[in-house]
C-alpha cells in the first residue's frame, strides 16, 4: 500500500482556492441585491434644497426662485481689476549680487522678501536702499520689475 499523494501544503491550497471562491460568490450576490439596475428613473434622482443638501424629495414649485445666468459662479470667482496704483510697492533691499544680477526686497506691507533680477531694474541699485516696484508671478514666486530707488 502506498502513500496517499495529498501533502498538507496541497491540502491547505485547495482549501485556500475554495474559501476565496467562495468569498467571491458571496459578495456577488451583495452586489446583486444591491444594484440599482431595473429602478425607476424617480427612485435614482435627487434633489438640492435651498440650503445645498442633496435630498430625495422634490422641491415646492411655488417657492421657484429665476436666477440669472451671469449670477452663476463656477470655479474661481472673477477678481475685479486692480487700481494701478495699488499694484505699486514699497520696499528695502536686503541682498542685491551685482556680479551675478540679482537679489531680494524686502516689501514693507507685507515683510515678504521678493526675488528681483537685474532685467527688472530701472535703476541701478544696492544693498538697504528704498525702492519701489511692481510685482509679478513668477515660475518659483513671486518677482518685483520696474525697480525705482526712491530718494
Amino acid at each position: 500500500m502506498g502513500r496517499s499523494q495529498e501533502t498538507f501544503s496541497k491540502k491547505e491550497k485547495e482549501k485556500k482556492k475554495l474559501k476565496k471562491r467562495q468569498d467571491k460568490e458571496q459578495k456577488k450576490e451583495e452586489r446583486n441585491a444591491t444594484s440599482n439596475k431595473g429602478k425607476g428613473i424617480d427612485e435614482m434622482l435627487a434633489y438640492v434644497d435651498d440650503n445645498g443638501n442633496i435630498t430625495s424629495t422634490p422641491p415646492d414649485p411655488k417657492n421657484k426662485k429665476e436666477i440669472k445666468q451671469e449670477d452663476i459662479q463656477i470655479g474661481v470667482s472673477r477678481q475685479e481689476d486692480l487700481d494701478p496704483a495699488d499694484l505699486i510697492r514699497k520696499g528695502t533691499v536686503t541682498f542685491f549680487n551685482t556680479s551675478k544680477g540679482y537679489g531680494f526686497i524686502k516689501d514693507h506691507e507685507t515683510q515678504e522678501s521678493i526675488f528681483v533680477h537685474q532685467n527688472g531694474l530701472t535703476d541701478s541699485i544696492k544693498e538697504n536702499d528704498k525702492v519701489s516696484f511692481e510685482v509679478e508671478k513668477g515660475l518659483k514666486g513671486l518677482n518685483a520689475i520696474n525697480v525705482q530707488l526712491i530718494s
